[in-house]
């Protein structure tokens, strides 16, 4: 499939909504990163930007069946895509916020822990970072998102050391979430929807916020901003 059949993207009010189309799990791979890294591209002029997912999975992590079959050259190529993804959302000059409408396993649930609020589906899905579980060692700068983005030691460890499923109610009294929602896909879409407004209409400086969020997170940051977009640009051509 093409990477621009996998995103739709739409404007809803001030908000730059993109959603993961498809009843898979949305596995990230090199092609969905990239596309979702597109959409997030094209969000100039937008007030608030918001990343949802159609079915049960808001993502399952890294797609490990691309890994067996791609050539192991290319294997870097989808962690350099994730952290590009986390650095353009960091950059981003707008709020952004995760609408968690399924199952946020993984790099999925790092990604959703890379905006700035996070609203997760209340009757479906949970936070699980998998890796104790999968046998996989963890990334150096998913640690760091993890540590910056959950504070709390003892919710750190239950996330990363005993592979606990977080439901959202659960993931709000822990403070990883911010709001859990009731109803189907579109009630989380609409709630991060109205976050989102609500975010727009204080009518921040972009370039003021987006150094904000970088200082809040400056681990995080500094492990993954030489392959954002802004990187990229700033490169010179050869």
């Amino acid at each position: 499939m093409e990477s621009k059949d996998l995103c739709a993207v739409e404007r809803r009010g001030r908000v730059h909504l993109i959603t993961i189309t498809g009843a898979g799990d949305h596995r990230l791979n090199p092609t969905l990163l990239a596309a979702i890294r597109s959409a997030v591209a094209t969000s100039a002029g937008a007030g608030a930007l918001v990343l949802a997912a159609e079915g049960k999975y808001f993502s399952n992590g890294f797609d490990q069946a691309w890994v067996r079959t791609a050539p192991p050259h290319l294997h870097a190529t989808m962690d350099g895509g994730f952290r590009a993804l986390v650095a353009d959302l960091l950059a981003l000059p707008v709020p952004t916020v995760a609408a968690v409408t399924g199952h946020a396993a993984a790099a999925g649930c790092a990604l959703a822990l890379a905006h700035d609020a996070v609203v997760m589906r209340g009757s479906r899905g949970f936070l699980y970072m998998s890796e104790v579980d999968a046998g996989i060692k963890i990334v150096d700068f998913f640690a760091e998102l993890i540590r910056e983005k959950v504070p709390d030691a003892a919710a750190r460890r239950d996330l990363l050391l005993r592979g606990d499923k977080m439901t959202a109610a659960e993931a709000v009294r822990r403070g990883i979430v911010d709001a859990a929602v009731d109803g189907g896909v579109e009630d989380v879409v609409a709630a991060a929807v109205a976050e989102a407004e609500r975010l727009a209409a204080r009518g921040w400086n972009g370039e003021v916020l987006a150094e904000i969020r970088k200082a809040a997170w400056p681990k995080v940051w500094s492990k993954v901003k030489d392959h954002g977009a802004g990187a990229a640009a700033a490169r010179p051509r050869l």
